[in-house]
C-alpha cells in the first residue's frame, strides 16, 4: 500500500540531493528502483542522487551518511552529498557543530561552520597517477586520483570549450578504469589568479553535473601534485559556486569546504 515518505531536498554548490531520515523510513529499505524513479527529473522529485541519514555503525560516530547515484546504485562517497549529510543532521539534533558521520569509506568528520557553509574531511586521497597515457584523447594530458571515488583529471585551456557529453563517456567506460569506470573532470587555468574553473561528468548520473566534491578534491591535488598551485585550492563550480580543498601531500589529507542548502521539504507516495 502507498505511503507518504517525508523529505528534503537539498544541494551542495548546485550538486542536489533528496534527504531522507532513516527514522522516517519506518524500518524499510528503498530499492533500486524506487531511487531511481525517485530521482527522475521529470517523472520523480529531480536529483543527483539520493542520501539517507541513519544510525551510526562506529563507536564515538553520530550518525551515517548512505549515498546512492541517481540510478539507483549505492556509492563509495560524495563530497557535497557529505556536507549536505552534515547540515541535516545537526538541524535535526542529531549531531553537534563537530561530528564524526560514518561513510561507506568510513568515518569521516564534519564541521558547521556558519549557515548554509560546512567543511568535512575525505577519505585520504589514493591511486594518484599525474601523467596517463590514455588512448583515443584529445588532449595530450590526464592525471587520476581517487578521493573516494575514483576520478580522471583533464587540464584543458577552456573549459567552455569542452563537450562532457561527448567526451565523458569516452573516459568514464576506459579500458583502463575498467570494470567500474571512473568520473571525469576538466579544469580550465585560473583567470583570476585565486580559482580554477570545474566541469564534472559524473558516473552513475551519467550526465555533467553542476558540482562535485570530490572532483573538485581529485582536480586539487592533481595540481598541486603538478606544482600548479598550492593547497588551499578554490575550484569554480559549474553551478557558479566556490568549492576550497584543502591538500596535505604528505598524508594524503583532504577536506572539502562549500555550501549546504536546504532548497525545500515535501513528502512523496513511496510503494510499502
Amino acid at each position: 500500500m502507498p505511503r507518504s515518505l517525508p523529505f528534503r531536498k537539498m544541494h551542495g554548490a548546485g550538486n542536489d540531493f533528496i534527504m531522507i531520515l532513516g527514522q522516517d523510513l519506518g524500518g524499510a529499505a528503498l530499492d533500486r528502483e524506487t531511487i531511481a524513479a525517485l530521482c527522475d527529473r521529470r517523472t520523480g522529485i529531480g536529483a543527483d542522487g539520493l542520501i539517507i541519514v541513519a544510525e551510526p555503525v562506529s563507536e564515538g560516530a553520530h550518525f551515517r551518511m548512505i549515498y546512492f547515484n541517481s540510478d539507483g546504485g549505492e556509492a563509495e562517497m560524495c563530497g557535497n552529498g557529505a556536507r549536505c549529510t552534515v547540515a541535516l543532521a545537526h538541524a535535526e539534533g542529531l549531531g553537534p557543530e563537530e561530528c564524526v558521520f560514518d561513510t561507506f569509506e568510513g568515518p569521516l568528520q564534519g564541521r558547521v561552520l556558519g549557515p548554509e557553509l560546512v567543511e568535512v574531511s575525505l577519505p585520504p586521497f589514493r591511486d594518484l597517477v599525474t601523467d596517463h597515457a590514455l588512448g583515443g584523447s584529445p588532449w595530450p594530458r590526464q592525471a587520476s586520483c581517487n578521493t573516494g571515488v575514483p576520478h580522471v583529471v583533464v587540464q584543458v585551456d577552456d573549459v567552455e570549450q569542452v563537450d562532457p557529453a561527448k567526451f565523458g563517456p569516452h573516459f568514464r567506460y576506459h579500458e583502463a578504469f575498467a570494470p567500474a569506470g571512473t568520473n571525469v573532470n576538466w579544469v580550465g587555468p585560473s583567470t583570476d589568479g585565486v580559482g580554477f574553473p570545474l566541469r564534472t561528468y559524473e558516473r552513475g548520473v551519467e550526465a555533467e553535473t553542476l558540482a562535485c566534491g570530490t572532483g573538485a578534491s581529485a582536480v586539487a591535488v592533481v595540481l598541486c601534485a603538478l606544482e600548479v598551485t598550492s593547497s588551499p585550492v578554490t575550484l569554480y563550480t559549474r553551478g557558479g559556486d566556490t568549492l576550497t580543498v584543502t591538500v596535505d601531500l604528505a598524508t594524503n589529507g583532504l577536506r572539502l569546504r562549500g555550501p549546504a542548502v536546504t532548497s525545500f521539504r515535501g513528502e512523496v507516495m513511496i510503494d510499502g
